[in-house]
């Protein structure tokens, strides 16, 4: 049986939902819980496709704020644009006055029989034969555990980082929600707010960061249960780092892509 990621919910209002912040959407040390950025833009995704009634083709995160449990996250939806195919519609998330993220997108399909992929999926021994991957340090019950991550020999967990800058900053991983939740847009969210992961194995350190965006395009939604992550740090400078990830379903469906900027930060 699926279950959602989130709880997002209506209110009389079709343009105005809602969702209240537990450790389960929420990252960090147990007593500085915040919403995981890849939240915020996915429960953006799921109030813009069930307000507009069309699929997302690109959104776009701008994070300004932290939202903290137990607090409740506001979602509006505004049309900004609706036309034969296409619609145009941006989304304010806010605590109450403060506003947290903003979201801008576009949805939609047109009747179009091509259908065409450049990027090919990364040769990976499937997630059964690769081990765990820890990212980051365990830092309780959030969100974190709810994201099984896994690559061949469990090349990018913490313990293999000895200061040795990577080569070609690339990270490939398999991903999947422990919770039986189905792929769909709202979820390669999720999985694409782990581009600051890389920043870590770019450098070979324990390093992340503080998104300041987070882009995703969908291509396509197939079924899928595991989600190849192939991700690209491309630089660092002036403390700011630049990366993209392709996301691949299992039988090498490019399904979107994603890129964020991040401020870089390193643990001592």
């Amino acid at each position: 049986m699926s279950s959602p990621f989130f709880d997002l919910r209506g209110s009389h209002n079709p343009h105005r939902w809602h969702m209240p912040l537990t450790p389960a959407v929420c990252v960090g040390p147990m007593d500085r819980l915040f919403m995981y950025g890849g939240i915020g833009l996915a429960a953006s995704i799921s109030a813009l496709e069930q307000t507009c009634g069309r699929p997302v083709v690109w959104a776009t995160a701008q994070y300004l704020s932290y939202a903290r449990p137990p607090s409740v996250v506001d979602f509006d939806v505004w049309i900004s644009n609706a036309g034969k195919y296409t619609t145009q519609a941006r989304v304010s998330a806010h605590v109450g006055e403060n506003e947290v993220v903003t979201v801008n997108a576009a949805l939609g399909a047109r009747p179009d029989s091509r259908d065409y992929q450049w990027p090919r999926m990364p040769v990976l021994p499937p997630p059964e034969d690769c081990d765990p991957v820890l990212l980051w340090p365990d830092e309780g019950d959030n969100l974190n555990r709810r994201i099984e991550r896994r690559a061949p020999d469990g090349r990018y967990d913490l313990k293999n980082r000895t200061g040795q800058v990577s080569e070609d900053g690339r990270m490939q991983m398999w991903m999947r929600t422990v919770e039986d939740v189905p792929v769909d847009a709202a979820m390669l969210a999720v999985f694409a707010d782990y581009v600051p992961s890389g920043f870590g194995h770019a450098l070979g350190l324990q390093a992340g960061g503080n998104s300041l965006d987070n882009t995703l395009r969908v291509l396509k939604i197939v079924p899928t249960r595991w989600v190849l992550a192939d991700i690209s740090i491309s630089g660092i400078h002036a403390g700011v780092g630049h990366g993209s990830m392709n996301l691949f379903a299992e039988t090498g469906e490019l399904m979107a892509v994603a890129s964020q900027s991040v401020i870089v930060r390193v643990r001592e």
